[in-house]
Protein backbone atom coordinates (compact mmCIF):
# COMPACT_ATOMS: atom_id res chain seq x y z
CA UNK A 1 0.00 0.00 0.00
CA UNK A 2 1.11 3.59 -0.91
CA UNK A 3 1.08 6.23 1.71
CA UNK A 4 1.41 9.95 1.45
CA UNK A 5 4.67 11.04 3.22
CA UNK A 6 3.14 12.04 6.76
CA UNK A 7 4.27 16.46 5.95
CA UNK A 8 2.97 16.20 2.64
CA UNK A 9 -0.24 18.69 2.16
CA UNK A 10 -1.31 18.76 -1.57
CA UNK A 11 -2.87 21.76 -2.24
CA UNK A 12 -6.36 22.43 -3.90
CA UNK A 13 -6.09 23.12 -7.55
CA UNK A 14 -7.33 26.66 -8.29
CA UNK A 15 -7.19 29.73 -10.54
CA UNK A 16 -5.00 32.33 -9.86
CA UNK A 17 -5.90 35.89 -9.68
CA UNK A 18 -4.07 39.25 -8.82
CA UNK A 19 -4.79 41.14 -5.80
CA UNK A 20 -1.99 44.03 -6.78
CA UNK A 21 1.18 42.73 -6.72
CA UNK A 22 -0.27 39.56 -4.99
CA UNK A 23 -1.31 36.30 -6.56
CA UNK A 24 -3.99 34.53 -5.04
CA UNK A 25 -4.70 30.93 -6.12
CA UNK A 26 -2.84 28.76 -8.40
CA UNK A 27 0.58 28.00 -7.58
CA UNK A 28 0.84 31.27 -5.55
CA UNK A 29 2.10 31.19 -1.56
CA UNK A 30 -0.92 31.28 0.91
CA UNK A 31 -1.16 35.36 1.42
CA UNK A 32 -1.82 36.24 4.80
CA UNK A 33 -4.62 39.36 5.22
CA UNK A 34 -5.51 41.55 7.35
CA UNK A 35 -8.13 44.46 8.23
CA UNK A 36 -7.61 47.97 9.85
CA UNK A 37 -10.03 49.16 12.51
CA UNK A 38 -9.88 52.98 12.54
CA UNK A 39 -11.85 55.75 11.19
CA UNK A 40 -11.17 54.98 7.48
CA UNK A 41 -11.45 59.28 7.25
CA UNK A 42 -8.64 58.99 10.06
CA UNK A 43 -6.00 59.15 7.08
CA UNK A 44 -3.27 59.14 9.56
CA UNK A 45 -4.19 56.86 12.18
CA UNK A 46 -5.35 54.21 9.24
CA UNK A 47 -2.00 54.56 7.47
CA UNK A 48 -0.20 54.14 10.37
CA UNK A 49 -1.70 50.85 11.02
CA UNK A 50 -1.57 49.33 7.92
CA UNK A 51 2.14 49.82 7.93
CA UNK A 52 2.42 47.90 11.34
CA UNK A 53 0.36 45.08 9.33
CA UNK A 54 3.25 45.59 6.93
CA UNK A 55 6.01 45.31 9.12
CA UNK A 56 4.52 42.07 10.39
CA UNK A 57 4.28 41.10 7.18
CA UNK A 58 0.99 41.01 5.77
CA UNK A 59 0.16 40.66 2.16
CA UNK A 60 -2.95 42.01 1.87
CA UNK A 61 -4.82 44.95 3.80
CA UNK A 62 -8.85 45.65 3.82
CA UNK A 63 -10.24 48.99 4.62
CA UNK A 64 -14.06 49.69 4.92
CA UNK A 65 -16.01 51.76 3.11
CA UNK A 66 -19.16 52.51 4.56
CA UNK A 67 -19.73 56.06 3.00
CA UNK A 68 -18.87 58.82 0.30
CA UNK A 69 -15.87 59.91 2.72
CA UNK A 70 -13.94 57.12 3.15
CA UNK A 71 -13.59 56.22 -0.44
CA UNK A 72 -12.28 59.63 -0.84
CA UNK A 73 -9.76 58.95 1.67
CA UNK A 74 -9.04 56.02 0.54
CA UNK A 75 -6.75 57.77 -2.34
CA UNK A 76 -4.37 59.46 0.00
CA UNK A 77 -4.35 55.99 1.95
CA UNK A 78 -3.12 53.80 -0.84
CA UNK A 79 -0.39 56.44 -1.81
CA UNK A 80 1.19 55.96 1.50
CA UNK A 81 1.43 51.98 1.55
CA UNK A 82 2.42 49.36 -0.43
CA UNK A 83 0.52 46.45 0.26
CA UNK A 84 -2.38 46.02 -2.03
CA UNK A 85 -5.47 47.61 -0.07
CA UNK A 86 -9.03 45.87 -0.27
CA UNK A 87 -11.66 47.81 -0.48
CA UNK A 88 -14.67 46.68 1.95
CA UNK A 89 -18.18 47.20 0.65
CA UNK A 90 -21.58 46.61 1.61
CA UNK A 91 -25.17 47.10 -0.17
CA UNK A 92 -24.36 50.41 -1.87
CA UNK A 93 -22.43 50.07 -5.35
CA UNK A 94 -21.64 53.62 -5.83
CA UNK A 95 -18.91 53.13 -3.11
CA UNK A 96 -17.24 50.06 -5.03
CA UNK A 97 -17.24 52.48 -8.03
CA UNK A 98 -15.29 54.90 -6.08
CA UNK A 99 -13.00 53.00 -4.54
CA UNK A 100 -11.86 51.16 -7.92
CA UNK A 101 -11.27 54.75 -8.99
CA UNK A 102 -9.36 55.79 -5.65
CA UNK A 103 -6.67 52.56 -6.68
CA UNK A 104 -8.10 49.85 -4.26
CA UNK A 105 -6.70 46.34 -5.58
CA UNK A 106 -9.70 44.83 -4.97
CA UNK A 107 -13.50 44.95 -3.65
CA UNK A 108 -15.12 43.12 -1.13
CA UNK A 109 -18.52 42.98 -2.58
CA UNK A 110 -21.67 40.50 -2.89
CA UNK A 111 -23.37 41.18 -6.51
CA UNK A 112 -26.32 39.76 -5.32
CA UNK A 113 -26.75 42.86 -2.63
CA UNK A 114 -26.31 45.82 -4.50
CA UNK A 115 -29.45 45.88 -6.32
CA UNK A 116 -30.28 46.12 -10.22
CA UNK A 117 -28.44 44.19 -13.23
CA UNK A 118 -27.23 48.06 -14.11
CA UNK A 119 -25.73 48.35 -11.12
CA UNK A 120 -23.27 45.00 -11.16
CA UNK A 121 -22.50 45.94 -14.26
CA UNK A 122 -21.67 49.47 -13.52
CA UNK A 123 -19.33 47.78 -10.76
CA UNK A 124 -17.94 44.98 -12.84
CA UNK A 125 -17.11 47.65 -16.11
CA UNK A 126 -15.21 49.77 -13.34
CA UNK A 127 -13.37 46.65 -11.71
CA UNK A 128 -11.89 45.86 -15.20
CA UNK A 129 -11.29 49.37 -15.97
CA UNK A 130 -9.25 49.51 -12.79
CA UNK A 131 -7.35 46.66 -12.58
CA UNK A 132 -9.22 45.41 -9.77
CA UNK A 133 -10.44 41.48 -8.71
CA UNK A 134 -13.39 40.99 -6.09
CA UNK A 135 -13.85 39.01 -3.31
CA UNK A 136 -18.05 37.49 -3.07
CA UNK A 137 -17.94 37.04 1.00
CA UNK A 138 -20.55 35.11 2.52
CA UNK A 139 -21.24 35.05 6.24
CA UNK A 140 -23.12 32.26 8.10
CA UNK A 141 -24.41 35.75 9.88
CA UNK A 142 -26.11 37.79 6.54
CA UNK A 143 -27.15 34.68 4.82
CA UNK A 144 -30.03 36.23 2.42
CA UNK A 145 -33.54 35.68 3.29
CA UNK A 146 -35.03 33.07 1.07
CA UNK A 147 -31.89 30.81 1.95
CA UNK A 148 -32.72 31.17 5.03
CA UNK A 149 -36.04 30.32 4.41
CA UNK A 150 -35.29 27.18 2.29
CA UNK A 151 -32.72 25.68 4.60
CA UNK A 152 -34.40 27.17 8.08
CA UNK A 153 -31.23 27.51 9.75
CA UNK A 154 -27.67 29.04 8.55
CA UNK A 155 -25.94 25.79 7.34
CA UNK A 156 -23.11 24.42 4.81
CA UNK A 157 -25.46 24.20 2.05
CA UNK A 158 -27.22 27.61 2.61
CA UNK A 159 -23.51 28.69 2.67
CA UNK A 160 -22.13 27.29 -0.87
CA UNK A 161 -25.67 27.86 -2.36
CA UNK A 162 -25.37 32.23 -1.79
CA UNK A 163 -21.60 31.88 -2.94
CA UNK A 164 -22.17 30.22 -6.20
CA UNK A 165 -25.36 32.57 -6.99
CA UNK A 166 -23.22 35.83 -6.25
CA UNK A 167 -20.73 33.85 -8.60
CA UNK A 168 -22.91 32.97 -11.05
CA UNK A 169 -23.85 36.69 -11.34
CA UNK A 170 -20.46 37.80 -12.15
CA UNK A 171 -19.67 35.04 -14.50
CA UNK A 172 -22.96 36.31 -16.68
CA UNK A 173 -21.19 39.79 -16.69
CA UNK A 174 -17.77 37.82 -17.83
CA UNK A 175 -15.55 38.43 -14.67
CA UNK A 176 -14.06 35.68 -13.01
CA UNK A 177 -10.83 37.69 -11.19
CA UNK A 178 -12.67 36.69 -7.92
CA UNK A 179 -11.76 35.16 -4.69
CA UNK A 180 -14.74 33.16 -2.44
CA UNK A 181 -14.79 32.96 1.17
CA UNK A 182 -17.94 31.54 3.73
CA UNK A 183 -17.10 32.37 6.78
CA UNK A 184 -18.77 31.58 10.28
CA UNK A 185 -17.76 31.91 13.64
CA UNK A 186 -18.48 28.33 14.39
CA UNK A 187 -15.67 26.53 13.29
CA UNK A 188 -17.58 23.24 11.97
CA UNK A 189 -20.09 25.29 9.93
CA UNK A 190 -17.45 27.35 8.56
CA UNK A 191 -15.09 24.10 7.71
CA UNK A 192 -18.09 22.24 6.39
CA UNK A 193 -18.95 24.98 4.02
CA UNK A 194 -15.88 25.63 2.71
CA UNK A 195 -15.47 21.40 1.83
CA UNK A 196 -18.57 21.83 -0.34
CA UNK A 197 -17.48 25.04 -1.68
CA UNK A 198 -14.39 23.84 -2.52
CA UNK A 199 -15.62 20.79 -4.23
CA UNK A 200 -18.41 22.91 -6.31
CA UNK A 201 -15.88 25.49 -8.17
CA UNK A 202 -12.30 25.97 -8.96
CA UNK A 203 -11.86 29.46 -7.54
CA UNK A 204 -9.13 30.70 -5.07
CA UNK A 205 -10.44 30.48 -1.60
CA UNK A 206 -10.28 33.53 1.15
CA UNK A 207 -10.09 30.71 4.69
CA UNK A 208 -11.62 32.84 7.92
CA UNK A 209 -13.71 31.82 10.75
CA UNK A 210 -14.91 35.07 11.18
CA UNK A 211 -15.89 36.91 14.92
CA UNK A 212 -13.38 34.16 16.37
CA UNK A 213 -12.85 36.52 19.43
CA UNK A 214 -10.25 37.60 21.69
CA UNK A 215 -6.13 37.27 21.17
CA UNK A 216 -6.18 33.53 23.36
CA UNK A 217 -9.52 32.31 22.23
CA UNK A 218 -9.63 33.45 18.92
CA UNK A 219 -6.34 32.35 17.82
CA UNK A 220 -6.97 28.96 19.17
CA UNK A 221 -10.60 28.74 17.21
CA UNK A 222 -8.89 30.20 14.19
CA UNK A 223 -5.72 27.51 14.33
CA UNK A 224 -8.11 24.76 14.44
CA UNK A 225 -10.52 25.39 11.98
CA UNK A 226 -8.16 27.49 9.43
CA UNK A 227 -5.96 24.38 10.38
CA UNK A 228 -8.00 22.01 9.58
CA UNK A 229 -8.79 23.28 6.20
CA UNK A 230 -4.96 24.30 4.90
CA UNK A 231 -4.45 20.70 5.81
CA UNK A 232 -7.09 19.30 3.85
CA UNK A 233 -5.29 20.98 0.72
CA UNK A 234 -7.97 24.07 0.79
CA UNK A 235 -7.17 27.94 0.97
CA UNK A 236 -5.40 30.33 -1.21
CA UNK A 237 -5.34 33.27 1.00
CA UNK A 238 -6.26 33.81 4.94
CA UNK A 239 -7.64 36.03 7.58
CA UNK A 240 -7.62 35.49 11.27
CA UNK A 241 -10.57 37.65 12.51
CA UNK A 242 -9.47 38.72 16.31
CA UNK A 243 -10.40 41.71 18.81
CA UNK A 244 -7.00 42.40 18.53
CA UNK A 245 -4.93 44.68 16.79
CA UNK A 246 -4.30 44.23 13.00
CA UNK A 247 -0.66 43.19 13.51
CA UNK A 248 -1.60 40.20 15.48
CA UNK A 249 -4.13 38.72 13.35
CA UNK A 250 -1.10 38.85 10.78
CA UNK A 251 1.37 37.13 13.06
CA UNK A 252 -0.93 34.49 14.35
CA UNK A 253 -1.93 33.81 10.45
CA UNK A 254 2.22 33.32 9.86
CA UNK A 255 1.90 31.00 12.48
CA UNK A 256 -0.62 28.83 11.40
CA UNK A 257 1.37 28.42 7.91
CA UNK A 258 4.16 28.26 9.63
CA UNK A 259 3.08 25.03 11.83
CA UNK A 260 2.04 23.39 8.50
CA UNK A 261 4.93 23.85 6.69
CA UNK A 262 2.94 26.01 4.01
CA UNK A 263 4.99 29.01 4.42
CA UNK A 264 7.90 30.36 6.41
CA UNK A 265 8.35 33.60 7.41
CA UNK A 266 11.07 34.54 9.85
CA UNK A 267 11.71 33.13 13.04
CA UNK A 268 10.48 30.11 14.14
CA UNK A 269 10.39 29.20 17.80
CA UNK A 270 10.92 26.19 19.32
CA UNK A 271 10.23 26.14 22.93
CA UNK A 272 10.17 24.03 26.02
CA UNK A 273 7.04 25.01 28.48
CA UNK A 274 9.76 24.63 31.20
CA UNK A 275 10.03 22.91 34.49
CA UNK A 276 12.32 22.68 37.70
CA UNK A 277 14.86 21.48 35.82
CA UNK A 278 15.39 24.78 33.57
CA UNK A 279 18.87 26.39 33.98
CA UNK A 280 17.16 29.30 32.55
CA UNK A 281 13.78 31.29 32.76
CA UNK A 282 12.80 30.09 29.87
CA UNK A 283 9.57 31.43 29.60
CA UNK A 284 10.92 34.98 29.86
CA UNK A 285 13.50 34.38 27.35
CA UNK A 286 11.42 33.15 24.52
CA UNK A 287 8.87 36.33 25.24
CA UNK A 288 11.77 38.68 24.90
CA UNK A 289 13.15 36.77 21.90
CA UNK A 290 10.37 36.43 19.76
CA UNK A 291 9.70 40.45 20.44
CA UNK A 292 13.19 41.29 19.67
CA UNK A 293 13.57 39.05 16.39
CA UNK A 294 10.10 40.43 15.36
CA UNK A 295 11.74 42.25 12.32
CA UNK A 296 13.41 38.94 11.08
CA UNK A 297 12.17 37.79 7.97
CA UNK A 298 14.55 35.57 6.37
CA UNK A 299 12.63 31.78 7.48
CA UNK A 300 15.43 30.42 10.41
CA UNK A 301 14.42 27.66 13.55
CA UNK A 302 15.46 28.63 17.20
CA UNK A 303 15.18 26.23 19.41
CA UNK A 304 15.05 26.95 23.39
CA UNK A 305 14.81 24.23 25.84
CA UNK A 306 15.68 24.60 29.47
CA UNK A 307 17.52 21.29 29.89
CA UNK A 308 19.57 18.61 28.76
CA UNK A 309 16.66 16.37 28.60
CA UNK A 310 15.45 17.08 24.80
CA UNK A 311 17.72 19.95 24.01
CA UNK A 312 19.88 18.23 22.53
CA UNK A 313 17.90 16.37 20.07
CA UNK A 314 15.52 19.71 19.46
CA UNK A 315 19.02 21.65 18.09
CA UNK A 316 19.93 18.70 15.73
CA UNK A 317 16.84 19.98 13.87
CA UNK A 318 17.42 23.86 14.06
CA UNK A 319 19.46 26.30 12.60
CA UNK A 320 20.62 27.59 16.41
CA UNK A 321 19.64 25.71 19.63
CA UNK A 322 20.01 26.66 23.20
CA UNK A 323 20.06 24.24 26.00
CA UNK A 324 20.22 24.99 29.98
CA UNK A 325 22.40 22.78 31.21
CA UNK A 326 21.84 22.84 34.91
CA UNK A 327 19.00 24.60 37.59
CA UNK A 328 18.30 28.42 37.86
CA UNK A 329 21.11 28.15 40.41
CA UNK A 330 23.99 27.16 37.88
CA UNK A 331 25.67 29.43 35.26
CA UNK A 332 27.20 29.20 32.89
CA UNK A 333 26.64 26.04 31.28
CA UNK A 334 23.58 26.96 28.93
CA UNK A 335 24.88 25.11 25.61
CA UNK A 336 24.49 26.80 22.11
CA UNK A 337 24.03 24.65 19.05
CA UNK A 338 24.96 25.95 15.61
CA UNK A 339 23.71 23.77 12.78
CA UNK A 340 22.69 21.17 14.80
CA UNK A 341 25.76 20.48 17.06
CA UNK A 342 27.35 21.46 20.23
CA UNK A 343 29.43 24.69 19.51
CA UNK A 344 29.87 26.88 22.87
CA UNK A 345 28.45 27.68 26.15
CA UNK A 346 27.33 31.10 27.31
CA UNK A 347 25.88 32.44 30.79
CA UNK A 348 22.41 33.60 31.61
CA UNK A 349 23.20 37.34 31.48
CA UNK A 350 24.71 37.39 27.69
CA UNK A 351 22.30 34.99 26.85
CA UNK A 352 19.37 36.71 24.87
CA UNK A 353 21.89 39.69 23.33
CA UNK A 354 24.09 36.45 22.02
CA UNK A 355 21.27 34.54 20.46
CA UNK A 356 19.62 37.61 18.87
CA UNK A 357 23.18 38.34 17.61
CA UNK A 358 23.37 35.10 16.02
CA UNK A 359 20.44 34.74 14.20
CA UNK A 360 20.84 38.30 12.87
CA UNK A 361 24.34 36.88 11.83
CA UNK A 362 22.30 33.74 10.49
CA UNK A 363 19.85 35.94 8.55
CA UNK A 364 21.96 37.98 6.91
CA UNK A 365 24.35 35.28 5.48
CA UNK A 366 21.41 33.74 4.36
CA UNK A 367 20.17 37.14 2.64
CA UNK A 368 23.53 37.57 1.47
CA UNK A 369 23.32 33.58 -0.38
CA UNK A 370 20.13 34.00 -2.03
CA UNK A 371 21.44 37.62 -3.54
CA UNK A 372 24.37 35.83 -4.83
CA UNK A 373 22.28 32.99 -6.66
CA UNK A 374 19.88 35.66 -7.80
CA UNK A 375 22.74 37.95 -9.63
CA UNK A 376 23.76 34.55 -10.77
CA UNK A 377 21.45 33.57 -12.44
CA UNK A 378 20.37 36.86 -13.95
CA UNK A 379 23.71 36.90 -15.40
CA UNK A 380 23.76 33.47 -16.78
CA UNK A 381 20.01 34.14 -18.30
CA UNK A 382 21.67 37.63 -19.85
CA UNK A 383 24.45 36.23 -21.38
CA UNK A 384 22.45 33.08 -22.85
CA UNK A 385 20.53 35.96 -24.02
CA UNK A 386 23.35 37.29 -25.86
CA UNK A 387 24.44 34.18 -27.40
CA UNK A 388 20.94 33.31 -28.38
CA UNK A 389 20.86 36.58 -30.06
CA UNK A 390 24.33 36.28 -31.74
CA UNK A 391 23.50 32.79 -33.06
Amino acid sequence: MSVRPYRDISRRVSRKIRVGSVFVGGDAPISVQTMTNTLTTDVAATVAQIRRAEEAGADIVRVSCPDEESTAALKDIIKQVSVPIVADIHFHYKRAIEAAEAGAACLRINPGNIGSADRVREVVRAAKDHGCSMRIGVNAGSLEKDLLEKYGEPCPEAMVESALDHARILEDNDFTEFKISVKASDAFLAVAAYMGLAEACDYPLHLGITEAGGLRGGTVKSAIGIGNMLWAGIGDTLRVSLSAQPEEEVKVGFEILKSLNLRHRGVRVVSCPSCARQGFDVIKTVEVLEDRLSHIRTPITLSIIGCVVNGPGEARETDIGLTGGGNLAKEGANKVYIAGLPDHTINNDKMVDHLVGLVEKKAAEIEAAQAARKAEEEARSETEEVAGAAE
